[in-house]
């Protein structure tokens, strides 16, 4: 008999034998955590864009603003590795402009729009191959520059990873991949990614006059004929401050620093601080001096 002055706790559920269960039957006294609510309402988010930080609408392919291939985007991998990323323009706000492989025109009409009145319509073109990144001049008014060479139209200049490109003063950067995102072994336990193939400190290269041999070691070196210069050439036709001869990982440069008699690649005389990479079979003259970068196998 049960006490009517006694408090009930967890009356046990009536269940109706006529009606057909599935599942084990819910104890109404129990709090049920977790259970799906159908009625819902589930949010879409827009797709963000990586490089430029656009928001796209849903399920779209292309990013409206910088036109990235957002369904080719890929994540980082298992180990930690960056994502993959595209070589790309910053100007001074930090904007970035994405470069595809082959020819890129950048102007106010470009494949990579620009709107400042320095530029014009089409001002220069990019184009990315293989192993180098490459300005011309196509015929701008107020001219392009690559550090402080100024191009002169239908001239090619290789771009090195963090050097500047001004298109008639507006200021644009070089970033390539794979040189600001590496693996950081310190911070997170992984294997680091290689910068670039180590480069031996020897001699990369000689450099040959009249009988004479001077030893390229990576680095910058000044020449001409007076002695305070790294690489000293005595003859008449070099002027005392000549030029400048740089070895880094990417090739053998010559600069004209503003000669007398000129420097001459292949009988093309340099504008002065136009820097030109040596191939192993140019023909150099400084002045009427005929010179020789042998190249070390």
């Amino acid at each position: 008999m049960t006490d009517p002055n006694k408090t009930q706790l967890g009356a046990p559920p009536v269940v109706d034998p006529n009606k057909t269960m599935i599942g084990t039957p819910i104890d109404p006294n129990r709090t049920i955590m977790g259970a799906p609510v159908f009625e819902a309402t589930t949010t879409i988010k827009p797709v963000q864009c990586p490089v430029c930080k656009t928001f796209n609408p849903v399920a779209i392919m292309f990013c409206v603003d910088c036109g990235l291939v957002l369904d080719q985007v890929l994540d980082g991998d298992a180990f930690g590795a960056p994502a993959v990323q595209l070589p790309v323009l910053v100007d001074s706000t930090g904007r970035e402009y994405v470069l595809r492989p082959g020819v890129t025109v950048i102007g106010r009409q470009g494949d990579i729009a620009v709107e400042d009145t320095r530029v014009s319509r089409r001002h220069a073109q990019i184009e990315m191959g293989q192993e180098s990144v490459t300005v011309e001049d196509i015929g701008s008014t107020n001219g392009t520059k690559v550090g402080e060479t100024r191009l002169s139209a239908g001239q090619k200049q290789t771009v090195n990873n963090g050097e500047s490109i001004s298109l008639g003063g507006f200021e644009l950067r070089l970033s390539l991949p794979g040189e600001t995102n590496k693996t950081q072994a310190a911070m997170s336990g992984r294997t680091a990614a290689m910068a670039a193939v180590p480069v031996a400190e020897g001699p990369i290269a000689t450099l040959i006059y009249s009988g004479n041999e001077l030893p390229l070691t990576p680095g910058k070196h000044k020449f001409g004929r007076r002695t305070d210069n790294d690489l000293v050439i005595s003859d008449p036709y070099v002027s005392g401050s000549h030029g400048e001869i740089e070895v880094s990982d990417t090739g053998i440069y010559i600069t004209d620093t503003g000669s007398t008699n000129g420097t001459f690649i292949n009988d093309a005389k340099l504008n002065t601080g136009q820097r030109s990479q040596i191939q192993p079979s140019d023909s150099i003259r400084l002045g009427q001096l005929a010179i020789e970068v042998r190249f070390n196998s």
